[in-house]
């Protein structure tokens, strides 16, 4: 069956009429002005007057001193990049297996505490430059593995480790010793309790928590494995999409790697006990 010839001319109108309407919007758009961009963080930070970290208790990252105030390696990093923003620092205690979702979900603004840079993270969050590099440790506990050969031994059913819930030596704990249990905790300090008392037989975590607690307990602990079982590096986490943000952040580590202000801090974190005494340690 024919179109009738009204239908077909009407027709041919219409696409007329719409190939008018997209040349003129496309001309339209050549000559406007693009649109304003949207404000970054960093914007946004800085019309707040204060930035908001996530970070987590870790020793010696960040932890309470004798006047339950923070102090660590992650709470000097959080204070500086406030202070040269020219804000205010909030900081958000967040269990460690949740601070990413929180991230995720608007809690803060960004994650400054120890968290290491892997690919199934990166996933979930953009990474900036590395401001820190760390190593996994072991202690025992002295008397349950004191016939115990290292590694070979405490892959067994009857080992018990203890390590840090959502960290990076709970899946080295996994994937290394596959037949051992694997007890998680929030808190470091009862991680280690845990072997102290001969309730697991060794905690994996990064150092220096495993040094230092064979340091303060070696009548009870030791290092079946000296040096680090596995290396990683760590970034600020923040929300994806916002490119502008961590160029401004991977600036700042840049600048304060070249400074040595961050090589400083860590060194004075990590290779002194010269604060000890602010935590009772």
């Amino acid at each position: 069956m024919s179109i009738p010839k009204v239908f077909t001319s009407a027709l041919s109108g219409l696409v007329g009429l719409g190939l008018l309407a997209a040349t003129t919007l496309e001309a339209s758009a050549q000559s406007a002005p693009a649109p304003a961009a949207q404000g970054n963080l960093v914007d946004t930070i800085k019309r707040r007057g204060k930035l908001i970290v996530g970070m987590a208790s870790f020793v010696p990252w960040a932890m309470r001193d004798s006047k339950n105030e923070w102090i660590g390696f992650e709470i000097d990093v959080a204070k500086k990049l406030a202070a040269d923003m020219e804000v205010e620092l909030e900081l958000v205690p967040t269990a460690w297996d949740g601070i990413i979702p929180a991230l995720i979900s608007s809690r803060f603004d960004t994650i400054i505490g120890g968290l290491s840079i892997t690919a199934a993270r990166a996933m979930q969050v953009n990474f900036t430059i590395p401001y820190s590099q760390s190593g996994t440790g072991v202690v025992a506990n002295k008397e349950k593995t004191a016939k115990m050969k290292w590694p070979a031994d405490y892959n067994s059913a009857d080992v018990t480790f203890t390590c840090r819930r959502g960290a990076l030596p709970c899946r080295y704990i996994e994937a290394t010793f596959p037949k051992a249990t694997i007890r998680q905790f929030d808190d470091n300090a009862v991680m280690v309790q845990e072997v102290i008392n001969g309730t697991a037989h060794a905690s994996i975590g990064s150092e220096p928590l495993p040094t230092f607690s064979v340091l303060q307990n070696a009548d009870k602990l030791h290092k079946p494995a000296e040096g680090y079982l596995a290396t990683s590096t760590e970034g600020f986490a923040i929300r994806k999409g916002d490119p502008d943000a961590l160029a401004f952040f991977n600036a700042w580590i840049a600048a304060h790697q070249a400074n040595g202000w961050l090589k400083g801090r860590h060194d004075y974190w990590f290779k002194t006990r010269d604060w000890a005494s602010r935590v009772g340690q």
